[in-house]
């Protein structure tokens, strides 16, 4: 980890030097390690939790118990949300780059960026209760905005796709809602796995779809959110099923309800889990020649204009196995 002298931790802090020498006996934290020379040097972390902590409580008593909390180890949730509190992007990119010192993309966006933004969520849940009309926080909104934009850049980053299965997200999320971030979150892991990806909204015509499906050549079938009606996604997978054939469909965060006679994989709610069900069930497919074509070059046919609209293909569409997508 980054260590600093006395001087800097100070001037972090907004204290003197002989105020945070004095933090050391009566509170043994932050705790400094000594050079050879005998001077202090502290942990950056340390100072940093610190420094949040003193910014929100204005008491350093109380401070010092929260850094310890969660000022120790791995960076979590809890120093994110501190980050939201203030309105801090700069706040919030450190606790995310310390965590990714410790931690894997995946394991950082899991368990620190998505608890942090969903425990706000939580939050302003509990104060919409109180507040009747009052609806969503400031804190959470800043959260959100500020997650879904991370989850961009860290996609724009990832390393190219090195295998032939695409992945065809259907995304029935609404913005400012903690799914539509699951969902982006799951489209970044599927890039970092290695499979070529697209995530499309729900509201897409099903006549438009056609150009993508030819485009991605989807192995899989990805159905995120919770959409108004069935009737919409089940022209869309009909669409796709008269496009490509046979087509993998899978159900992610409950998007389709689970009648007990459903045959569609079911994701769970984790994006990282949700990526290696994915990727064991991708390779379970058979091996076949639109497999074998990493640049979406699986054998597509054209879809006749009279199926776009076909009078079954909303309530009714079928999987591979006859079962309807509703189950």
């Amino acid at each position: 980890m980054s260590a600093i002298r006395t001087n800097a931790a100070a001037r972090m802090l907004g204290v003197s030097p002989n105020t945070l020498r004095s933090w050391e006996p009566r509170f043994g934290y932050p705790t400094p390690r000594r050079t050879d020379g005998g001077h202090r040097q502290f942990e950056l972390a340390e100072i940093e939790a610190l420094k949040q902590a003193l910014d929100q409580t204005h008491e350093i008593a109380s401070a010092v118990a929260i850094a310890r909390e969660h000022g120790s180890g791995p960076p979590t949730e809890a120093g994110l949300r501190l980050a939201f509190s203030s309105f801090s992007a700069d706040r919030a990119d450190r606790v995310l780059e310390q965590s990714l010192a410790m931690r894997s993309v995946e394991r950082t966006v899991e368990s620190v960026l998505l608890e942090a933004v969903a425990a706000e969520a939580v939050s302003a849940q509990a104060s919409a209760a109180r507040f009747v009309g009052e609806g969503v926080t400031p804190e959470y909104c800043f959260a959100w905005r500020y997650a879904t934009g991370w989850l961009a850049a860290a996609q724009r980053v990832a390393p190219p796709a090195a295998r032939p299965e695409g992945v065809l997200i259907l995304d029935a999320t609404a913005s400012l809602t903690i799914d539509a971030l699951y969902v982006q979150a799951l489209e970044l892991f599927v890039r970092r796995a290695s499979l070529r990806v697209l995530a499309l909204p729900v509201e897409i015509a099903p006549t438009r779809l056609v150009t993508a499906l030819n485009a991605l050549g989807p192995s899989a079938i990805v159905l995120a959110g919770s959409p108004e009606s069935m009737d919409t996604i089940a022209r869309l997978v009909y669409v796709a099923r008269q496009s490509l054939g046979d087509v993998e469909i899978l159900d992610y965060r409950g998007a389709v309800p689970d009648t007990g006679a459903s045959t569609i994989v079911r994701l769970g709610d984790s994006p990282l889990a949700a990526v290696e069900l994915l990727g064991s069930t991708l390779a379970a497919l058979p091996i076949t020649a639109s497999r074998q074509t990493a640049g979406g070059g699986r054998f597509r046919r054209s879809l006749p204009e009279q199926d776009h609209t076909h009078p079954h293909a909303d309530p009714a569409v079928l999987s591979g196995d006859g079962a309807s997508v509703a189950g």
